[in-house]
């Protein structure tokens, strides 16, 4: 191997570039450039005042910081719904005079004036929802006017009642630790932002109410027609939004204990910054709580540096509009741009050296026309027969393109029914020891169809997780065929965790490790990946002996082992490799061997463009999709080998008109029965020299059936 073959192979196997389109693939993405900001943000205002980290200075910034960001989610929560709030800063000072009022004349309890306050701005927050929600006035002018007819209110309450209020005092041990004090070492404003934070982000994220509110402010007009009740949801924003500000209001009052008309000014714009800061969206439909406080960190932290630095009085609120301006870019550009960027960098191609395939002119890989001769099994009555199986009844299975399982019944298998519906793509199945049928279904995991009733259920649609996996791998996207071995555990193949089943020649482009094997435990219940980094593979059988399982790793054309039991137990092996086609479904024959479909031919083009990540890169980036070169599965064949590897046999459909795509076979009581995912027909061919009496079934089940010659 040359030193720059070796360099290459060493770039993609330590630098994978699919960990890039991944980390872009995640919603936690949309976080990176907030917090990236907030840290530097810090870091520099941290150089700057030399006694910021002191804890005296953390305390005071986490007392106001409790009472910000309570604004900031109020904000956030009309921001999602696809609004804006520019009363919050007018309902803070009403809430921030209410309270003084209730306990200093009205003399009423802390709890009360509590509970008043906050009901009466939420009041205001209806009066928004009304006009905004259920009169569809638009959100910026009709929260603007609340601004100032709220912002009238409160000054003309202070002209009233400010000198009474100045000249009285209220004290007890619940007020002072509200302003002053707190619990453990965190303040109590502080406390409460965590509690509200907690709940909030669990109804966003977590619950229907939630998703719903997300769900309109992404598309008023598509949740409308999806029967959502929009103007209800966007007036209850409205309301949320004021008590949040309400509860902000009086910790505030707490705080301080004093009203003057300057209190909230500018509020709404602090808020606004800090809630498009953190990540949300301007425009409504994606942003989060999380994003809601790192904003109003950021915020809280550049106001706190900029008075502390003295500059002069007009600085604050320019540093503020320009954090806003840079908020405003980096959200419309990352939202323009983002899945532009991914579209670029996820699709990732891998180095893959192909070894020279078997010869095909001699040899048991000699292309023939044995399957000329396949009768053929309800032509144009079924779509995408993937697998092929047979019970005990000699009755034929296979599923369709629709989600039907549908049983032939024999003997001629002229007559059908749909045996049961499953939803997705039915692909591989297997009869389990009571007879109930185990279908892989893409894109919805491994299922059972009960033989008592016909009943669906879910066996599994989940795996453990990778640890140091950038996305949540523990979701099966395409698990594609299964077996059972003789403890009833049930081992299948997922053949990738990248792409969803229609994207398979994005897959194959790749060619990278995506696939795995995955054993669920019906005793335990538990599913627990095996082996991962494989080759899309395919094709899970049990040896005869029980021993070890064989698959296939499809565009890796090679054909592995894996132990179950005995000494290499836990052991992978390459059984059979140089394949001159792409290996699917593996079964058990009745002379103890094995029958392998091959699904397609390799070509010399791809095999050299598999050398070629760079080139497959471009390719992919530059034009369509059905201009790809990838794997060519346009002829069918099936082949036979042993416990060794050794290949014995194979049958061609040399001119593609039988069956021009096989992904598996069966061998039943001396036919071997052929199904394909691409074509509308079940074929069978009459087996010479094999045993009449042996079914795939009894080999598994029969007892003393099993394995018979």
């Amino acid at each position: 191997m040359s030193l720059a073959s070796s360099i290459k192979k060493a770039r993609y196997r330590f630098f994978p570039d699919h960990i890039v389109g991944e980390m872009l693939s995640k919603s936690w993405i949309d976080n990176a450039i907030p917090f990236a900001f907030m840290i530097v943000v810090v870091g520099v205002i941290g150089l700057l005042l030399p006694n910021f980290f002191t804890g005296s200075n953390i305390s005071i910034l986490s007392r106001q910081y409790g009472e910000l960001a309570l604004v900031v989610l109020a904000m956030t929560t009309v921001i999602l719904v696809g609004g804006i709030d520019l009363s919050v800063g007018s309902n803070f000072a009403l809430a921030n005079f209410l309270m003084l009022y209730f306990l200093n004349l009205a003399h009423l309890p802390v709890g009360v004036s509590a509970g008043l306050t906050i009901l009466i701005t939420s009041g205001v927050g209806l009066i928004n929802g009304l006009l905004v929600g259920y009169l569809r006035l638009r959100a910026f002018l009709t929260t603007l006017v609340t601004l100032i007819i709220v912002r009238a209110v409160v000054d003309l309450l202070l002209l009233e009642y400010a000198q009474d209020m100045s000249m009285s005092f209220y004290s007890s041990p619940l007020w002072d630790m509200m302003g002053l004090g707190g619990v453990w070492i965190f303040p109590f404003s502080f406390v409460v932002l965590a509690a509200v934070a907690v709940v909030a982000h669990i109804a966003f994220s977590r619950s229907g109410p939630g998703w719903r509110l997300l769900a309109i402010g992404g598309s008023r007009r598509s949740a409308f027609n999806m029967g959502l009740p929009v103007k209800r949801i966007v007036c209850s924003a409205y309301v949320i939004s004021g008590a949040l500000v309400g509860m902000a209001g009086v910790l505030y009052a707490a705080r301080l204990s004093g009203a003057g008309t300057d209190t909230g000014i500018g509020l709404e714009i602090s808020a606004l910054t800090a809630a498009i800061l953190g990540g949300n969206s301007l425009g409504g439909g994606r942003g989060s709580v999380p994003k809601a406080l790192m904003g109003a960190v950021t915020v809280l932290v550049l106001s706190n540096g900029v008075l502390r630095l003295g500059l002069n009085s007009g600085s604050g609120p320019m540093v503020l509009g320009l954090a806003l301006l840079f908020a405003v870019f980096v959200d419309v550009r990352w939202m323009k741009n983002r899945h532009k960027l991914l579209s670029k960098v996820y699709v990732s191609p891998t180095l893959m050296e192909m070894p020279d395939p078997r010869p095909t002119d001699k040899g048991p890989f000699e292309i023939n026309d044995r399957l000329s001769d396949v009768e053929v099994i309800a032509l144009g009555e079924v779509e995408s027969p993937e697998d092929v199986i047979l019970d005990e009844d000699d009755n034929l299975y296979s599923g369709n393109r629709h989600g039907d399982i549908i049983r032939y019944f024999a003997p001629d298998y002229k007559t059908h029914e749909v045996y049961a519906h499953i939803g997705g793509a039915p692909l591989g199945m297997s009869f389990d020891r009571n007879g109930n049928l185990l279908v892989c279904v893409g894109g919805m995991g491994l299922y059972m169809v009960s033989k008592a009733d016909r009943s669906v259920s879910k066996v599994t649609d989940e795996t453990n997780r990778s640890v140091f996996s950038v996305v949540d791998d523990s979701r099966l996207r395409l698990a594609d065929d299964l077996d059972i071995a003789p403890d009833g555990k049930i081992y299948f193949s997922e053949a990738t965790i990248r792409y969803e089943m229609h994207d398979w020649p994005v897959d194959a482009l790749e060619s990278r490790g995506n696939g795995r094997i995955i054993c669920y435990d019906p005793a335990t219940k538990k599913t627990r990946t095996l082996l991962k980094n494989l080759v899309f593979p395919n094709g899970v059988c049990t040896a005869h002996d029980g021993k070890s399982i064989l698959f296939a790793e499809s565009w890796g054309c090679r054909i592995n082992r894996y132990w179950l039991e005995g000494p290499r137990k836990g052991k992978l092996e390459v059984l059979a490799d140089r394949l001159p086609g792409y290996p699917d479904n593996i079964n058990r024959a009745s002379d103890g061997t094995y029958w392998v479909a091959i699904m397609g031919m390799r070509s010399p083009a791809l095999d050299l463009a598999l050398r070629m990540p760079d080139f497959r890169r471009r390719m992919a980036r530059r034009i369509a999709a059905d201009q790809w070169l990838y794997p060519n599965l346009n002829i069918g064949c099936v082949a036979r080998f042993n416990d060794k590897g050794e290949f014995l046999e194979s049958m061609w459909d040399r001119y593609a008109t039988n069956h021009p795509m096989i992904t598996s076979m069966r061998e039943h009581k001396g036919w071997l029965y052929l199904g394909g995912i691409t074509n509308n027909r079940i074929g069978r061919i009459r087996l010479e020299g094999m045993n009449d009496g042996w079914s795939g079934w009894s080999s598994y089940w029969g007892g003393s059936a099993r394995g018979q010659a």
